[in-house]
């Protein structure tokens, strides 16, 4: 690589997640540079997967919005049976693809579409797990709660994380229920149980 295709790819480049349990610990992740990328930081993640740890190991992920794909890379190193990946970028999708081969994980899926669009469908499963968190200048909780409610997404007890600004109005499905909460910095992360 010559310098200047190095500085190239550097601009490229965010910067790198690491995984920070399971069986990847230690592993990273490239950040592309992609506008409004903003992935979930290491102490949040660990949090919310303290919390998911009974239930984890074995279980359907949905990570929708996936941006780098860390929480659900999170929960394949936890032990999740298996995790599908929704993200409408390009970029994101094909570093994602990049990423999971890298890490030789198979049990997983990316599709690259609209959330909204493929959330709009019925689901072909439910799942036991579902990461919501959607670029925070698009305002799409709402809408993306309510199809994934009304096209059986989630199985019974199911549990949905949910990252949003704190000044964000989030209204969710009324069979959601609050399960934890936290905040970090001007962020509110959440898990849901259905």
């Amino acid at each position: 690589m010559t310098p200047a295709s190095s500085r190239a790819t550097a601009a490229q480049t965010l910067g790198k997640v690491r995984i920070i349990g399971g069986s990847l610990r230690g592993s990273k992740l490239a950040v592309p540079d992609v506008d409004g990328l903003r992935p979930t930081p290491d102490r949040v993640r660990e949090t919310v997967f303290n919390w998911l740890a009974p239930i984890v190991h074995g279980a359907r992920c949905l990570d929708v919005f996936a941006g780098t794909g860390a929480l659900g890379i999170e929960a394949l190193s936890r032990g999740a049976a298996q995790v599908d990946f929704i993200e409408r970028d390009a970029r994101l999708a094909q570093a994602l693809r990049d990423n999971l081969a890298r890490l030789k994980q198979t049990h997983a899926q990316v599709r690259q579409v609209d959330a909204l669009a493929a959330l709009g469908d019925a689901a072909t499963q439910a799942f036991d797990i579902v990461f919501l968190d959607p670029p925070f200048g698009a305002d799409l909780w709402a809408e993306a709660a309510r199809r994934i409610e009304a096209h059986a997404w989630l199985q019974a007890n199911a549990l949905v994380y949910v990252e949003a600004p704190l000044a964000a109005t989030v209204i969710l499905p009324p069979s959601w229920q609050p399960y934890r909460e936290a905040r970090a910095g001007n962020v509110r992360y959440a898990l849901y149980r259905r």
